[in-house]
């Protein structure tokens, strides 16, 4: 049996096949957007400020903060330096570190932060030593030059300090810092009798890079 397709029918069915060809290229093109890929990096800083303080010492092993000119450590002179005759030498021995938490080398100013009485005829010089000690035997560099009066201003005087190397060893509080050791000679002089005063040092202490 011979079917007669309709010129209506032949015209709906060009539409349906335009709608499905179109829904193809939809259907490719949909294709094509889900396959793009997306990727990300993303980096984020952590910031926190260093640790700087200064340390000294009068016996060489314990580092304590004397901060402040109240709270100065107090020399400890191998000799009564309160009882001096003319011509008397007296020894002290001191110490600078940076503390173990320390993250900076410093530079070290050293300058006169204070003098009181009548000293004029009194006079010390400061060396650099190997090793922590003061006495007649001890050498090193010079920072203050032997014979420089007790009150005299100090020009371009200082030294760098290194930051500590690492942690406690277990061996004692402190021996595991980098400290820089000092020996104070004063010297009499034709003092007089009754001649009395004080004189105290600071130790400024700036962060190097």
């Amino acid at each position: 049996m011979t079917t007669t397709i309709t010129e209506d029918a032949l015209l709906k069915r060009r539409r349906v096949r335009a709608v499905l060809a179109g829904g193809l290229v939809l259907g490719v093109g949909a294709a094509v957007t889900l396959a793009a890929w997306n990727d990300s990096e993303f980096a984020t800083g952590a910031f926190a400020s260093g640790h700087f303080d200064l340390r000294g010492s009068t016996d060489g092993t314990t580092f304590a903060d004397h901060s402040a000119a109240a709270t100065a450590a107090t020399l400890g002179f191998t000799v009564n330096p309160t009882n001096l005759s003319p011509t008397d030498v007296v020894y002290a021995p001191f110490a600078v570190a940076l503390d173990e938490g320390t993250t900076y080398d410093a530079d070290v100013t050293l300058s006169l932060s204070s003098v009181t009485g009548d000293l004029n005829a009194v006079t010390y010089e400061v060396l650099r030593s190997e090793d922590f000690g003061c006495d007649g035997s001890t050498s090193g560099e010079s920072l203050v030059p032997a014979g420089t009066p007790l009150d005299a201003e100090l020009g371009d005087v200082g030294f760098t300090l290194a930051r500590p190397s690492g942690t406690g060893t277990g061996t004692g509080p402190d021996t595991h810092l980098s400290p820089v050791n000092l020996c104070f000679k004063v010297t009499a002089g034709q003092i007089s009798q009754g001649a009395t005063g004080t004189a105290g040092w600071e130790f400024a202490a700036g962060s190097l890079p």
